[in-house]
């Protein structure tokens, strides 16, 4: 086996129930006592008390702070020049991306903004960031994206009508913080939305094409390599956590145990995908996200099983391997039916979860769907992560099944 690889990840991962307690005492360590800190989020974490929690904590170090509570989810690119605003009139020495994905991503493309100069236009695509970003952190309030570790920001374009993203690995933060406890808040929704979208990362990076046969064209730069050992392991874990936490944490947000079970899956799996890569069921999600404005993470999970059904051919192996992550018993199945047991594994999922089984659930219409395959066969960053070749009738193909 020929591989060369290269692992990355935020430069510093806090995990635990509480840990944001610890939020002042790290940053102080990495050079922000002195620095007034702009914390990037919603109004609506300001109304529910989150927000609070962390300023307290940074008050509570001696580190004063600023809040821009105009995140909203898919944020419109610019927003990112508005934030960056407010961040040079409060002096800000730090950024700290406090919420879902959205949030955390705003804050990205703002740090970006403000090292670099320029629009987050400048910025679109695969390794075009030209060195380190405005000092940054995340602190995630959900249990999904994993952008507290991704080198990955999407935004909107309302110029284009599309979602768009700025990758590269100077956006990891430098500081991420999970407290599962900032996750009870969730509404049930938004826990099933995040929670299979976590599991979409996880799946994605398990069975993305591995690095050596990663098909990058010479002189091509990506933050994408494919799967490799390490992607494996983060990713695989990730998968297992999901497939024991996730029905619990819908069914009781209280559940604590199931919130850092699910927190470490969005963990992981960000870990994971964010090194390997995502592919087909991310790139027919972003034409249908922005057709008919449904949640990311739900987009995902409707996508994944019928995306996993397509690919399961070309590596029945390891989708068997998913169908047992996932507590399936495949004890005397062949390969064949064990992948096959696996996709009957996420469906079930997303049936107890309440994620529609149908694109026509969420507004789709069956002219869309050339439309759709049309836009996704051109995100050729993505595609050529896919475990399997899929040609553009193929993913008409997958969304006609998903119909």
């Amino acid at each position: 086996m020929r591989t060369t690889w290269t692992f990355h990840s935020a430069g510093r991962i806090v995990f635990g129930v509480d840990a944001i307690a610890s939020l002042g005492d790290h940053l102080q360590e990495l050079g922000a006592e002195t620095d007034r800190v702009l914390v990037v989020t919603d109004e609506m974490l300001v109304e529910a008390g989150v927000c609070g929690q962390v300023t307290d904590v940074l008050d509570a170090a001696g580190i004063g702070s600023e809040v821009f509570s105009q995140g909203c989810p898919e944020p419109p690119l610019d927003l990112a020049m508005t934030c960056a605003e407010a961040a040079r009139e409060a002096k800000a020495g730090w950024l700290l991306g406090l919420g879902g994905g959205s949030n955390m991503d705003l804050a990205k493309v703002t740090a970006c903004v403000l090292a670099h100069g320029g629009h987050p236009r400048d910025y679109l695509g695969d390794c075009v960031v030209p060195g380190p970003v405005f000092p940054l952190a995340c602190v995630p309030t959900t249990a999904g994206t994993g952008s507290e570790v991704t080198a990955a920001s999407v935004l909107s374009d309302p110029e284009r009508g599309m979602k768009v993203a700025v990758l590269s690995d100077f956006l990891r933060p430098r500081l991420s913080v999970v407290d599962p406890r900032l996750t009870v808040s969730c509404p049930v929704h938004v826990t099933a939305d995040s929670g299979i979208d976590a599991l979409t990362h996880a799946v994605e990076a398990f069975t993305a094409v591995t690095n050596e046969r990663f098909p990058l064209p010479a002189g091509e730069r990506s933050v994408y390599q494919g799967s490799f050992v390490l992607t494996d392991l983060t990713a695989g874990k990730a998968i297992e956590l999901v497939g024991q936490y996730l029905r619990r944490a819908v069914e009781d947000g209280n559940d604590l145990e199931a919130r850092e079970g699910m927190s470490l899956a969005a963990l992981l799996a960000g870990i994971g995908f964010s090194n390997s890569g995502v592919a087909a069921v991310h790139a027919l999600e972003y034409p249908l996200g922005s057709a008919v404005k449904t949640s990311h993470g739900r987009g995902n999970g409707l996508l994944l099983p019928y995306v996993m059904d397509f690919n399961r051919h070309a590596d029945p192996d390891t989708f068997a391997v998913v169908a047992s992550l996932l507590g399936v018993d495949t004890e005397g199945l062949t390969e064949d039916e064990a992948a096959v047991a696996g996709v009957a594994a996420v469906e079930k999922l997303k049936e107890d979860i309440g994620i529609p089984s149908r694109l026509r659930d969420v507004g789709v219409t069956e002219e869309q769907l050339p439309v759709f395959a049309k836009v996704a066969s051109g995100l050729v960053r993505i595609l050529r992560v896919n475990t399997r070749e899929a040609s553009r009738d193929d993913l008409e193909s997958i969304l006609r099944a998903a119909f």
